[in-house]
């Protein structure tokens, strides 16, 4: 029995019924899950969450499936939270930790917001999704998809790491390869979904991928034994993530599981898409759209996040800051956080060690300070980006 009392619009505070299928609310904010956590609270408990199975779902009373029955699931979750210490020498930390989502299923943190958001699709009788994507997230929705027999159609940038293309054909998607970026992706999700039966499972344009995400929260809060750390780097392309994770430390609050300190939030992007930083250093509400928006980390090729204003506000109210990274530090960097601690990370996390190097520099982040990086997808998916970087020297 699911713990939901109804949506909510994120923007405008509209509410909405819940077990209906929804996209966006009708001034375009992204609708939130809303739990009857006063009375999760008196039959949940965190002792409870330690006897409980060993993927997200350990935290279903907080997820929003109605029948456990529905739940499609390849094992994700709970990834590793590793501590670095010769990284945190190198960089100037004394408490440098990685959490390594490479280590989900189809190799990134976008088999979270999946898993949630196909099992919903299930539950709610979804038959045909379709997604634009600018790689892992096509990788996770046709996985899930497949697992739970949903026709899966899929939008890509033409240039999209071959792995995630090959990924995707394996898994018996319908894949178009488009000649422009995500955006000119969900146009074209946008303009067929309608006469061609899809439903619309863009980033934030429906309630339950933000809800896998969120879990990624839960589990960094867990795994400190419930004290959340000093800060948090999160790759910001779409920035999920890190609205998931925010929404989870509200909720582990309201649960009497956490106090009210927060971490400061990080948002890392590229120096050749910028939307959320050129935003946040001109004290903006919202985010422009960048134009002609390139890097080599794809999943941060976003040139206008859906969730600007969410994610600005998470910065401002964590006293957090955003920062850009050049490609080329990007590259240099996954290479020093590979041959220091083992973990090969996607573009996308490497860009969290040199960022971490800036702000410790800068003395906006302290020696003691406990840091979390967030590497969301395995290095190997983009194995044609390292090979550039090494073929240039």
């Amino acid at each position: 029995m699911s713990n939901i009392t109804h949506l909510e619009c994120s923007l405008c505070a509209t509410r909405f019924e819940p077990h209906r299928v929804h996209n966006l609310c009708s001034c375009g904010g992204t609708l939130f899950v809303r739990y009857d956590l006063p009375e999760i609270r008196t039959i949940w408990t965190r002792d409870q969450v330690r006897s409980a199975r060993p993927d997200l779902w350990r935290y279903l009373p907080v997820l929003p499936p109605q029948r456990p029955e529905s739940i499609v699931s390849l094992g994700e979750g709970m990834t590793p939270l590793i501590r670095a210490p010769r990284l945190g020498a190198a960089i100037g930390s004394e408490q440098l930790w990685v959490k390594d989502e490479g280590l989900n299923p189809t190799a990134s943190f976008k088999a979270r917001g999946m898993t949630t958001a196909i099992t919903m699709a299930k539950e709610l009788g979804i038959r045909k999704i379709a997604i634009p994507s600018a790689g892992n997230a096509a990788s996770a929705a046709a996985a899930y998809a497949a697992a739970a027999g949903i026709e899966a159609h899929i939008f890509m940038p033409k240039d999209v790491p071959q792995s995630n293309y090959i990924e995707c054909k394996t898994l018996g998607a319908t894949v178009t390869l488009v000649d422009g970026l995500i955006s000119d992706c969900a146009r074209m999700v946008a303009e067929r979904k309608d006469q061609e039966g899809w439903f619309d499972m863009s980033t934030l344009k429906e309630p339950y991928r933000v809800e896998g995400k969120k879990t990624m929260g839960y589990e960094v809060a867990e795994q400190f034994d419930w004290e959340l750390p000093d800060a948090i780097f999160y790759p910001t392309g779409g920035g999920v993530g890190m609205i998931g994770m925010w929404k989870a430390f509200d909720e582990l609050e309201q649960l009497g599981w956490i106090g009210a300190r927060r971490p400061k939030m990080i948002a890392v992007q590229a120096a050749g898409c910028q939307p959320i930083v050129r935003a946040f250093e001109q004290g903006a509400a919202r985010s422009e759209f960048w134009q002609n928006a390139s890097t080599i980390a794809a999943g941060l090729r976003v040139p206008k996040p859906l969730g600007d204003v969410l994610i600005l506000n998470i910065l401002r109210e964590s006293a957090g800051s955003a920062i850009t990274i050049s490609d080329e530090d990007i590259l240099d960097a996954g290479r020093e956080l590979a041959s220091l601690e083992g973990i090969f990370a996607a573009p996308e996390g490497a860009a969290c060690v040199a960022a971490a190097r800036k702000l410790i520099a800068s003395q906006f982040l302290k020696l003691a300070d406990r840091m979390v990086l967030y590497n969301t997808g395995s290095g190997l998916k983009y194995l044609d980006a390292y090979a550039a970087r090494f073929n240039a020297r």
